[in-house]
C-alpha cells in the first residue's frame, strides 16, 4: 500500500471510530477495523452486525475467563 492510500485508510478509520464513539457503539479501534475490512471483503455489513449484537448477548465462555486471569 503506497503512503497515501495508507493515509487515506487511517482517516476513514479515524473518522469512522469517531463517529462509532459518537454513537457510544462500543467498539474499539481495532475491532472497527476489522469489521471495516470483512466489508471490503464483500461480507454483508447487515449481517455483521447481526453477529456482533449476539456477540455482545452472550456471556463470555469459561474459556474467556481462564485466559483473562492468565495475564
Amino acid at each position: 500500500m503506497d503512503q497515501e492510500a495508507a493515509r487515506t485508510a487511517r482517516e476513514s478509520l479515524d473518522l469512522a471510530f469517531h463517529m462509532s464513539n459518537v454513537l457510544d457503539a462500543g467498539i474499539d479501534r481495532h475491532t472497527l477495523s476489522v469489521l471495516i475490512a470483512l466489508c471490503d471483503m464483500g461480507v454483508n455489513p447487515e449481517a455483521l452486525a447481526a453477529v456482533v449484537k449476539e456477540l455482545r448477548r452472550e456471556p463470555p465462555s469459561s474459556d474467556t475467563i481462564v485466559s483473562s486471569n492468565k495475564s
